[in-house]
């Protein structure tokens, strides 16, 4: 049986000419594959907990963390409690999800 592939609802906040906000939302339990944005991306969460699963390390994403997410670098998520965060990263950037 294949995986299906469980994407965090993402929704621009605010478009501008070199930046743009998104909202993140994503449910507990939701295991979100290996993904990269082609810009550096900060996230600021604002409810629930994640673990974000990179090369080098995990990191724990809860209420008030800031994080910056380097250009390329792989990552998955693994959403603890309901997730609810603000991602910032320049206009021209995309999030794509491994196949």
């Amino acid at each position: 049986m294949i995986k299906e592939i469980q994407k965090p609802e993402m929704s621009p906040l605010v478009v501008g000419e070199h930046t743009k906000v998104l909202q993140v939302n994503a449910l507990a339990g939701m295991e979100i594959p290996l993904h990269h944005s082609t810009v550096e991306t900060t996230i600021i969460v604002q409810e629930g907990k994640a673990i974000l699963k990179m090369p080098d390390a995990e990191h724990v994403l809860a209420i008030g963390t800031v994080f910056i997410i380097p250009a390329n670098a792989e990552h998955s998520l693994s959403v603890q409690l309901n997730f609810k965060a603000i991602a910032v990263m320049a206009s021209n950037g995309t999030i794509n999800f491994k196949n």
